[in-house]
């Protein structure tokens, strides 16, 4: 028997694992392929009985899982970042919360036929979308840059605010069960809250100091705070009883707004974490759904969908855009826009399971009835939101824009070179002094590894679609090409040699197809960049003409001049690369770093048509 469980974990584990590449393959949200293995496993072929494997060990499993996702999800909420984001965002998040929670509730209450306590926690549950599902589809659809970056906060922020909006419901739920009195139901309520609270602030503070006067060696950080949220999650649960999810919500957005307290590797080992616990997670959840559960729920599960998909959503985004200054095809594409996700699956599967054994009615209906929602809303607007885009006009062209690994000052200048000549540039780094610079020359930047979790879920790429690798680490540039060659095509990938590459023996160097397409020629390094560049090189632009063709330009500057890029008369970009021929013809712009004494970004000529 107990090789027959190990044997059923590592199973989960491996098929998880296998959703999370295929949907990072296939640029869809993870969760929907999870859902499908579980069913196909559970109730289609009888192959996984979640019960029976794990018996009275799955509620506490089930338990922690949440705990630790919405742990996590506190950590991103930081407040400035809130006050930062436009109007129609906040609204979003908040009134808008309301009136997707208010439509839901009656829904549920009135197809369904769920009570009024497990309409309102329904309501709460789905009001989330959140940034797992938001990203991908965002990269898939392609909306122009404002709708991205609408859409992108409102998953990031309502994430931890919806979850916090469904512990509230159900704690009242909870504290009203076996008490007829309402007086009685308030004052549990306010001991929950009250409880969650304070346990929260409390482990928050103490655990941040002990992060802010370094009590904690580095390495244990993560661990540690692992161990804290889940000894709060169960002290606060001990105290008073449902109190525990509010706790480590609250402690991880304590955390994540004192200063001074350095949580980025605890954010990123909590994602990776979260990624396992969600594939073991919600594998195991959908195969508890039971063929008799779906029978029950019947058409009324699709109409209560399509009530979300068509009602809720829109109504949501006209009442949040009231007085923007958004157009109605802008609108339209917001309102169709809204995946549900993890933390709606999760906690649903939570509660779900704390109702059912509280003898609530109907309350096992609550899981197969969200992930309904999160199957129906994922698959609809996946196959169909690039297409509503593109008819309403508000889908990007063709990407054009650059995302840049490294922001020294070799990238720096490359970056400039083409801001001047009309592309888009992204400049990812961990070093906050090359970022600074680079923000003082006007560049837009992203601060942090670029091949992180965080990267995943902050990292705008709308309009942006190729890759210059231009870090002095080798390592960094071979991950970073090998990372988004999935997401640009490997021809849109290119990195720099490094001195240490082109030193290195063959058997110790990356392979091509790793480190993508070699920038700017064989001999050309990072560091022979950077000392051109520190001898007074600069970048030069030339647009070709009939009295100055590609000879006049080879005679002018000879062996001096490195190509970067060649820029024809319709704004398309060829760049130089290893083992590439570019003959750049009458009308074409010429980019390229040339040794001279004068500084800064200049023109031989006059500059190119930019219409």
């Amino acid at each position: 028997m107990n090789e027959i469980a190990i044997i059923s974990l590592a199973g989960i584990g491996l098929v998880g694992i296998f959703c999370q590449w295929f949907a990072w393959w296939v640029k869809l949200p993870a969760i929907l392929f999870l859902l499908l293995v579980g069913i196909i496993a559970g109730p289609v072929l009888g192959l996984l009985r979640p019960d029976a494997l794990f018996g009275d060990l799955l509620f506490p499993l089930v338990s922690l899982s949440v705990a630790v996702i919405l742990f996590e999800g506190g950590l991103t909420l930081k407040f400035n970042e809130i006050r930062g984001v436009e109007t129609v965002v906040r609204n979003l998040v908040t009134g808008g919360v309301l009136v997707t929670w208010v439509i839901t509730t009656i829904a549920a209450r009135t197809i369904i036929g769920f009570s009024w306590e497990l309409s309102l926690l329904f309501g709460a549950v789905t009001v989330v979308t959140g940034p797992t599902v938001i990203v991908p589809m965002l990269r898939t659809v392609r909306p122009t840059a404002h709708i991205a970056s609408i859409l992108r906060w409102e998953g990031i922020v309502i994430d931890p605010v919806g979850a916090l909006l469904a512990v509230l419901v159900f704690e009242f739920i909870v504290s009203g069960l076996g008490s007829a009195a309402m007086g009685h139901t308030f004052i549990t309520f306010g001991r929950i809250v009250a409880t969650g609270v304070v346990a929260g602030v409390a482990g928050g503070y103490l655990f941040g100091e002990a992060l802010r006067r370094r009590f904690l060696p580095e390495y244990l950080h993560s661990v540690a705070a692992l161990s804290v949220a889940v000894g709060l999650f169960a002290g606060a649960d001990f105290i008073e009883t449902e109190s525990g999810l509010l706790a480590v919500t609250i402690m991880g957005m304590w955390l994540a707004n004192m200063k001074g307290v350095p949580v980025g590797e605890i954010l990123n080992f909590k994602e990776s974490l979260t990624i396992l616990l969600v594939s073991v997670l919600f594998i195991l959840l959908a195969a508890r759904i039971e063929p008799a559960q779906i029978q029950e729920l019947g058409w009324g599960a699709v109409a209560v969908f399509l009530v979300i998909q068509f009602i809720a959503r829109p109504v949501k985004v006209l009442a949040s855009t009231i007085g923007s200054t958004l157009s109605w095809a802008e609108r339209g594409i917001l309102g169709w826009i809204a995946p549900r996700g993890i933390v709606a699956a999760a906690i649903a599967a939570l509660f779900g399971l704390k109702l059912e054994e509280a003898g609530f009615d109907k309350a096992s209906l609550l899981v197969p009835l969200t992930f309904v929602v999160i199957v129906g809303t994922v698959v609809l607007q996946s196959f169909t939101a690039r297409p509503l885009a593109k008819s309403l006009g508000v889908a990007e062209p063709e990407p054009r824009g650059f995302l840049i690994i490294g922001a020294n000052k070799v990238a720096r200048a490359i970056a400039k070179s083409l801001v001047d000549n009309d592309f888009q540039v992204l400049l990812a780094d961990t070093s906050w002094d090359n970022i600074k610079e680079a923000r003082m020359a006007g560049l837009p930047t992203y601060y942090g590894n670029p091949v992180s979790e965080h990267a995943d879920r902050r990292l705008d790429l709308v309009g942006i679609g190729r890759l210059l690798a231009l870090a002095p680490r080798s390592e960094l540039n071979t991950l970073a090409c090998l990372k988004y060659s999935q997401e640009f095509g490997y021809a849109n990938v290119y990195g720099v040699k490094t001195s240490s590459e082109k030193k290195s023996e063959e058997k110790y160097r990356a392979s091509a197809h790793q480190s993508g397409n070699r920038l700017f020629g064989k001999d050309v390094t990072y560091a022979k960049l950077a000392s051109l560049l520190s001898q007074g090189a600069v970048i030069k632009s030339t647009t070709l003409s009939k009295t100055f063709d590609l000879e006049h330009y080879k005679k002018k500057h000879g062996a001096s001049a490195t190509m970067l890029f060649a820029i024809n008369p319709k704004g398309q970009i060829k760049i130089a690369a290893e083992g590439s021929v570019i003959t750049p013809e009458y009308g074409w712009s010429i980019v390229s770093l040339i040794s001279t004494v004068n500084g800064g970004v200049v023109s031989d000529s006059e500059p190119r048509n930019k219409n």
